[in-house]
C-alpha cells in the first residue's frame, strides 16, 4: 500500500528536521533531554502547521519508544485506559516508556483531564467499581509513560494541567531561508524539477509555515506541469501563487479582507475581535490563531487594550490612505 503523501514528506529524524534550533539545535534544552534519553511530560506550543506533531513523532523514533495519539475532543476515559493498556501489552518496547500524544490539548474533556492527573503524577488511574451506594473507587497502577501535549492556545490550558507538565516549549514561525530548505527537500522527495529562485518564491509566500509551504509546492507543481514545462521557475511560481490569491508577502484573501475591513469600516481600528469576526464572516478563533500571528509578525497589526489596530505599514501595503492623512496633504498643497 502506497504511503500517504503527507507521511512521505514528514521528516523521521532530527537530522531531517529543519528549523526550531532553539529547541533541537546543538546545546538546546530539548535536544539535551532527547540525547540523554530522559524526557518528562511537556507541552509543545505554537501556531498551526509549524511541526508540533512531527517533532513529537521524531522524539519517539529517536528514543525507540511506541507513539500513541488521543483526540482531545472525542476521547473519553475508556480511550485513555485502552491506550495505556495497549502500551502495557507492547512487549517489544517493554523497556521503553511510551509517548502519549494529545493534539490541541487545551480542548481536552475535563473528566479525561482529571483522569490524567494521577496517571501523570503516580502512574495510576482511579476506576469506579459497582453502581449506586455500593460503588467504590480503586486505584490501578499503569506503566510509566510520557505525555506530550500540543496546543495553539497555551493560555487556555487549565492551571492544574499546565502545572503537571515539566516544561512548555514554544515553536516559532519559520524564516524564508528555512522554508526554502523544506521546500527543496519536499521537491526532491516528490521528484519535482525546481529552480532555486522558484523554491525561494514559494518559501517567501508560505506565511512562515512548513505545512503551507508543502501545500503550495504541490499546487505550483500542478501549474508547472500544465503551463511551465514541468519546471518550477521564478515566473511559474509567481503565476501559480497569484492564481491562488496569494500576494508577494503571502497574504491571502482572508488576510486582505481582515485588513480591508478594519481600514474601510473602522478607520484602521481599534476594533474588537468579535466585531471583526462578525464583520468579515470569519470565526473569531480562526482569525486569532491563523491570521493574526502572521499579520503581527509582518508588523501589519497591533493588539491594544482597546482592540486591534492597523499599522502604517499595513496601510501602505494595502495601498490605502489613513483617515485624515489625505486631507492634511491636500491642505498643505493649498497653502
Amino acid at each position: 500500500m502506497a504511503q500517504p503523501l503527507a507521511e512521505r514528506l514528514r521528516p523521521k529524524t532530527l537530522d531531517d528536521y529543519i528549523g526550531q534550533k532553539h529547541l533541537v539545535g546543538p546545546g538546546a534544552v530539548l535536544r539535551k533531554m532527547i540525547d540523554a534519553g530522559r524526557i518528562s511530560s511537556f507541552i509543545l506550543w505554537g501556531p498551526p502547521g509549524v511541526g508540533k506533531t512531527t517533532l513529537a513523532q521524531i522524539i519517539a523514533n529517536k528514543l525507540e519508544t511506541p507513539f500513541y495519539t488521543l483526540s482531545a475532543v472525542t476521547s473519553g476515559v475508556k480511550d485513555v485506559r485502552d491506550v495505556i493498556e495497549k502500551a502495557r501489552s507492547n512487549r517489544f518496547f517493554s523497556q521503553a516508556s511510551p509517548i502519549l500524544f494529545i493534539d490541541e490539548i487545551h480542548r481536552l474533556n475535563r473528566v479525561v483531564e482529571e483522569i490524567l492527573y494521577p496517571a501523570m503524577e503516580d502512574f495510576a488511574i482511579d476506576i469506579m467499581i459497582g453502581k449506586g451506594p455500593t460503588a467504590r473507587s480503586i486505584r490501578v497502577a499503569v506503566p510509566k509513560f510520557t505525555l506530550v501535549g500540543a496546543t495553539t492556545r497555551a493560555g487556555q490550558l487549565s492551571a492544574p494541567l499546565r502545572d503537571r507538565f515539566g516544561i512548555l516549549f514554544r515553536l516559532e514561525m519559520y524564516k524564508p531561508e528555512e522554508l526554502a530548505q523544506i521546500v527543496r527537500r519536499s521537491a526532491s522527495i516528490l521528484e519535482i524539477d525546481a529552480e532555486d529562485a522558484g523554491i525561494m518564491e514559494i518559501a517567501r509566500r508560505s506565511r512562515g509555515t512548513p505545512r503551507i509551504a508543502n501545500r503550495m509546492l504541490k499546487r505550483v507543481r500542478d501549474y508547472a506541469q500544465v503551463r511551465g514545462g514541468g519546471v518550477i521557475s521564478l515566473d511559474v511560481a509567481r503565476e501559480a501563487i497569484a492564481m491562488q490569491g496569494v500576494d508577494e508577502l503571502g497574504l491571502d484573501k482572508v488576510d486582505r479582507a481582515v485588513l480591508g475591513t478594519m481600514m474601510d469600516k473602522f478607520g484602521g481600528g481599534p476594533v474588537g475581535l468579535d466585531t471583526l469576526a462578525a464583520t468579515t464572516g470569519e470565526d473569531a478563533v480562526t482569525i486569532e490563531d491563523v491570521y493574526e500571528p502572521y499579520l503581527m509578525q509582518l508588523g501589519f497589526l497591533m493588539r491594544t487594550p482597546r482592540g486591534r489596530m492597523c499599522t502604517p505599514t499595513a496601510w501602505e501595503h494595502m495601498k490605502r490612505t489613513p483617515p485624515g492623512q489625505g486631507n492634511d496633504n491636500q491642505l498643505k498643497m493649498e497653502l
